[in-house]
C-alpha cells in the first residue's frame, strides 16, 4: 500500500480500480513554407477553428444541460479565445516571420502562452493553462486529422487518473462510471475541480508530478476527497481506519451545524462577527453551511479570469445571484485587484520588472476608468436585492481613494441616467494592506465607512518580503512586531473615526490569532467559511478580559517565536 497527499478539491469517499488517461495528441509536424503558402496555411487554420468552435457550442450547450450555468462559462472562455483576433494576428505574424507550417505556429503559440500564465504567482492565473491546452489541441487535432480518445465509452467504475483534465475531458466522460478523480496537477479553482464538484465525484488534484507512471491500469484506488488523500492497493487495516474516521468527521459536522444558529462571542458575552472570504458563487454554499454571519471579502477577479472580459450585465447577474443567496446578511464586494502576479493581457496588464509593486488593482482601475465604472455600476444595481458593501483594493494614498469615490458618484449618476435602481447609501470601505494606508489610516477614515485589513499583503509589504519567494518565506512571520504594531494603529484609528473595522487576511483563520485580533480591539473578523466552527469555538473558551491581558502582553514582546510560544501556552492550543 502507497499513500500519497494531494489537494482534496471535491467531497466523498471511493474505492475502483485505476484507468489511466494518457493524452494521446499527435506529434506536431514542423516542415518550412514558402511566402505563397501563407495564405493557404491560414485557410486550414480558419477551417480548423470553425470546427473547434461548434465542437466548443456543442460542449458549452451540454455542460449548462448537465452542470449549470456557470460551469458551462469554461466553454464560453474558450469560444472568446477563438474569437479572438489577437489569436489570428499571431498566427499570421508567425507564418509570415518564421515560415513554417501553421500547426507549428499555433504550438508556438501555446508555449507562450503557458509559459506566461504558469510563471503567474496566482494559481487562478495558472490554472488558465487548461483552458489554452484545450482550445489548442481541439484547433490542432482537425488540422492533422487526430481525435482524441474520449472518456464517454468507459463501461466500467473507474478511478479516473491522468496528469491533468481538460475542461471537455471531464464534459464528455461517463460521469456515472467515473467514481473518483486523480491529477497530477491542478488546484480547487481549477476547471477540473469547479466540474467535479458540479458532478459530485470525489477528486483529488494536485498529488504531484510521476504519480500516473507509477499506477498500473486497473490497480485499486482508495479517493478521498475531504482529506486530499489518495491510497494504491489500500488494506484492510487502511479501509476500516478510514471507516472510523468518516465517522468521527460525520459526528463533527453535526456539530458544526448545531454551531450554526449560535453567534460568536467570547466566554462573557461579547459578541465577534465571523464573515467568510469568497472567490466563486458557488461558494456561498458553504458560507450558509458554516453559519457566516456575511461576506467580508467577495474577490471579483473571478469572472475576470476566463479569458475575457465581462459586461455590465454578465457582472449585475452573478453580483446579484450572491447578494439574494446571502438574504440580507452583508455582502463586501472588491473591486477588481489584477495586475502584479495577476497577469491578464485581454486586460492590458502584462508582466512587469517589480509587479507587485507596480500597475496593480485600484492603480489599474483608476487608468481603466470605464473597466472600472463598468464594474461599479454593475455591484450598484445588485445593491437593491440586499445588504452590499464596496471595497477598494491596495489603497497607498488619500488621493487615490477620493478619486476612486468620485468614480463612483459617476456610476451612481450614469446608473440612475439609465433607469437602474441602487442603494444610494451604499457604504464604501478600503483595504488596509499598504504600510502608507497604515500609517495615514486616520486620514483615509474620513473619506471611507470602514477598513479591512489585509494581513496577507500587509505582511509582505511591510518586511519587504515576496510571500511566494520561498528562500524569503521564513521572514513573513505571523505575530512579526512591526505588521501587528500596524493592526493596532489602524483599529485605533478606526475606533477614532467610529467607523468598522475587519481584519480579511490568513491571521483571521488561525485560532490563536484570532484570540489576539480580538484582544486588539477587532470585533469582526473574515475568512474562509470552513475556519468559522474552530474559531468560533475557540472564542467562547475565553472572556474578552483574557483576550485583551492576551493581547497586551504579546505586543510587549519582540519576537515572532516569544508570540507564538505565548499564545500557545495560554489557550492549550
Amino acid at each position: 500500500m502507497r499513500i500519497t497527499k494531494g489537494i482534496a478539491v471535491s467531497p466523498g469517499v471511493s474505492i475502483a480500480p485505476a484507468f489511466i488517461f494518457i493524452d494521446d495528441s499527435a506529434e506536431i509536424p514542423q516542415y518550412h513554407i514558402t511566402v505563397a503558402d501563407v495564405q493557404g496555411e491560414m485557410d486550414r487554420f480558419r477551417e480548423a477553428s470553425l470546427l473547434a468552435k461548434k465542437e466548443i457550442e456543442a460542449l458549452r450547450d451540454h455542460a449548462k444541460k448537465e452542470a449549470g450555468e456557470e460551469q458551462a462559462a469554461i466553454f464560453d472562455a474558450h469560444l472568446m479565445m477563438l474569437d479572438d483576433p489577437e489569436l489570428l494576428e499571431q498566427i499570421e505574424f508567425s507564418l509570415n516571420d518564421n515560415l513554417f507550417n501553421v500547426e507549428s505556429a499555433i504550438f508556438s503559440f501555446e508555449t507562450e502562452m503557458v509559459d506566461k500564465l504558469s510563471s503567474s504567482a496566482d494559481p487562478l492565473i495558472q490554472e488558465r493553462v487548461s483552458d489554452v491546452h484545450d482550445v489548442v489541441r481541439r484547433i490542432l487535432g482537425h488540422l492533422i486529422k487526430k481525435e482524441r480518445i474520449s472518456l464517454s465509452d468507459i463501461q466500467t467504475e473507474i478511478i479516473l487518473v491522468a496528469k491533468d483534465l481538460l475542461p471537455s475531458d471531464m464534459v464528455g466522460m461517463s460521469r456515472s462510471m467515473v467514481r473518483g478523480i486523480v491529477t497530477e496537477s491542478g488546484g480547487r479553482t481549477s476547471h477540473a475541480a469547479i466540474l467535479a464538484r458540479a458532478f459530485e465525484i470525489p477528486a483529488v488534484l494536485g498529488v504531484g508530478p510521476d504519480f500516473v507512471d507509477q499506477v498500473k491500469p486497473g490497480q485499486a484506488l482508495y479517493v478521498d476527497g475531504e482529506k486530499g488523500i489518495v491510497a494504491v492497493d489500500p488494506d484492510d487495516v487502511f479501509i476500516q481506519r478510514e471507516k472510523a474516521a468518516r465517522l468521527a468527521r460525520v459526528q463533527w459536522e453535526k456539530e458544526n451545524k448545531e454551531l450554526r444558529e449560535v453567534f460568536a462571542q467570547t466566554k462573557d458575552g461579547t459578541r465577534i462577527s465571523l464573515v467568510a472570504n469568497i472567490e466563486m458563487p458557488d461558494e456561498v454554499a458553504n458560507v450558509v453551511e458554516y453559519g457566516a454571519e456575511g461576506i467580508g471579502l467577495f474577490r471579483s477577479e473571478f469572472l475576470f479570469l476566463g479569458g475575457h472580459v465581462p459586461g455590465e450585465e454578465e457582472q449585475c447577474k452573478e453580483y446579484t445571484r450572491v447578494v439574494q443567496a446571502m438574504q440580507g446578511k452583508p455582502v463586501i464586494i472588491r473591486t477588481l485587484d489584477i495586475g502584479g502576479d495577476k497577469v491578464l493581457p485581454e486586460l492590458g496588464a502584462i508582466g512587469e520588472k517589480n509587479p507587485l509593486l507596480g500597475w496593480r488593482a485600484i492603480r489599474f482601475c483608476l487608468e481603466k476608468t470605464e473597466l472600472f465604472k463598468t464594474q461599479l455600476r454593475a455591484i450598484l444595481r445588485a445593491s437593491i436585492h440586499g445588504k452590499v458593501k464596496i471595497m477598494f483594493p491596495m489603497i497607498s494614498t488619500i488621493d487615490e481613494l477620493i478619486r476612486a469615490q468620485g468614480l463612483l458618484a459617476e456610476a451612481k449618476w450614469e446608473c440612475k441616467a439609465h433607469g437602474h435602481r441602487i442603494d444610494p447609501n451604499i457604504e464604501t470601505g478600503i483595504m488596509i494592506e499598504v504600510p502608507s494606508a497604515a500609517i495615514c489610516a486616520d486620514v483615509l477614515s474620513r473619506s471611507c465607512d470602514f477598513f479591512s485589513i489585509g494581513t496577507n499583503d500587509l505582511s509582505q509589504y511591510t518586511l519587504a518580503v515576496d510571500r511566494g519567494n520561498q528562500k524569503v518565506a521564513y521572514l513573513n512571520e505571523p505575530y512579526n512586531m512591526a505588521v501587528l504594531r500596524l493592526i493596532r494603529m489602524t483599529i485605533g484609528y478606526g475606533e477614532h473615526a467610529h467607523i468598522g473595522v475587519s481584519l480579511c487576511g490568513e491571521m483571521a483563520a488561525d485560532p490563536a490569532s484570532a484570540v489576539l485580533l480580538v484582544g486588539m480591539g477587532l470585533r469582526t473578523l473574515s475568512m474562509s467559511a470552513l475556519a468559522i466552527p474552530a474559531i468560533k469555538r475557540t472564542l467562547m473558551s475565553v472572556t474578552l478580559e483574557e483576550a485583551t491581558a492576551l493581547a497586551q502582553q504579546a505586543l510587549s514582546m519582540h519576537t515572532s517565536s516569544q508570540i507564538s510560544a505565548l499564545l500557545t501556552s495560554k489557550l492549550n492550543l
